[in-house]
């Protein structure tokens, strides 16, 4: 009889033993291009997607980023990409208040990254078709899609260099607030009912640059019918009804990142 080894990490189906982890399958994703569209919405618009444990925080800002991710350790040096949408908030939990962001909802293009990220970590990831990023005459293009409709376009240009110091100096500001959190929902068996898990996740990584640039902006949501996208079209014409009240600058940026922190694990927090 198959038995759980309380020292090892799964996955299901479990029954076939544990996931392999060894000094080749670190968090590090040694290559990343990213592209991140901020702006300001909605207060009240952007409160009704989120749990009783958080709150919009003094801004309602809502963060649009994609990362296309190549020599990725756990994959064996193999990537893939992804489209997320963050808001900035505030967790007022029992212990502990955090400020930070939450994932709305986090698009990937590879179904192992996705499951990991939904068990393990709670993010709350689906799929779409993303293919790589294009650079037109200084403008960066990209854009999702599922079932051959589109959900969302991405563009920046007049991009300009950030100096090295003033990158640090940014990165040293933001870290107070470096607490990317997520609600990990598991429904009951067949979907109704209380939830199998309710809980809240912080999840942290580790970003290093080597290049920045800042530019302009702009995001087109589509308006989906059942028909063009039955699993998701509630998901994108949600996020096309916060409105744009304001672009903040645009980001396009080169380096990798570590999503395995031994001294800031994932971990649950108490609400």
């Amino acid at each position: 009889m198959f038995t759980l080894d309380p020292h090892q990490s799964y996955m299901m189906p479990a029954h076939f033993g544990p996931r392999y982890i060894g000094e080749k399958t670190s968090g590090w994703y040694h290559d990343v291009t990213a592209m991140v569209v901020s702006y300001k919405t909605d207060r009240e618009k952007l409160a009704a997607y989120l749990p009783d444990a958080f709150e919009v925080a003094d801004d309602a800002i809502v963060s649009v980023f994609y990362a296309c991710n190549k020599k990725v350790d756990w994959l064996a040096g193999r990537g893939y990409n992804l489209l997320g949408v963050n808001a900035q908030v505030v967790f007022k939990g029992d212990k502990e208040r955090l400020v930070g962001t939450y994932s709305l909802v986090m698009w990937e293009n590879l179904t192992d990254a996705i499951l990991s990220g939904r068990e393990l970590q709670g993010i709350p990831k689906v799929f779409a078709d993303i293919p790589d990023h294009q650079v037109d005459n200084g403008r960066w293009q990209v854009g999702a899609s599922h079932f051959d409709n589109p959900i969302v376009d991405m563009a920046i240009d007049g991009l300009v260099k950030v100096s090295a110091d003033d990158v640090e100096a940014q990165l040293k500001a933001d870290a107070a607030k470096d607490n990317p959190m997520a609600w990990r929902f598991l429904p009951a068996v067949g979907g109704f009912g209380p939830p199998a898990v309710n809980e809240v996740t912080l999840f942290p990584s580790k970003n290093e640059y080597s290049e920045v640039f800042v530019g302009r902006g702009e995001l087109n949501w589509a308006n989906l019918t059942w028909e063009q996208n039955p699993t998701q079209y509630h998901i994108v014409n949600a996020l096309a009804g916060l409105p744009v009240l304001e672009y903040l600058p645009a980001l396009v940026t080169r380096g990798r990142t570590n999503l395995s922190l031994p001294e800031r694990w994932s971990r649950t927090l108490a609400r």
